[in-house]
């Protein structure tokens, strides 16, 4: 995969989950678009109007403490929608909602 692109309403508040509450670097940024890096797959924030929906494709973020990083999202302005849980295929999972209303996880390894 090379890119998951999001849809934020506001760029500076897509940036503040995605960006400093998430830990992905910026790339490169303009007005209407920024580009994070996500370990090899580019997240692309594109400021445009929204549409959630319940059967999206969520994308799932690998961090160190799901905990600690799910607390910092929620103070960004993400949402928790489940967890953090251990999940019975070996990860600790939180499913979350950005400001937006796109659902994406952040996981960490059991064990």
């Amino acid at each position: 995969m090379r890119r998951v692109v999001v849809s934020v309403s506001d760029l500076q508040r897509g940036l503040a989950v995605y960006s400093e509450a998430l830990g992905l670097p910026v790339v490169w940024a303009n007005d209407e678009v920024a580009r994070l890096d996500a370990g090899g797959v580019e997240v692309m924030l594109h400021r445009r109007q929204p549409v959630p929906g319940e059967f999206d494709v969520a994308a799932t973020f690998a961090v160190d403490d799901v905990d600690a990083v799910a607390a910092d999202l929620v103070a960004a302005g993400a949402a928790v929608v489940r967890g953090p849980v251990d999940e019975s295929w070996g990860e600790r999972q939180a499913v979350l909602r950005d400001p937006d209303g796109q659902v994406f996880c952040v996981i960490t390894p059991l064990g």
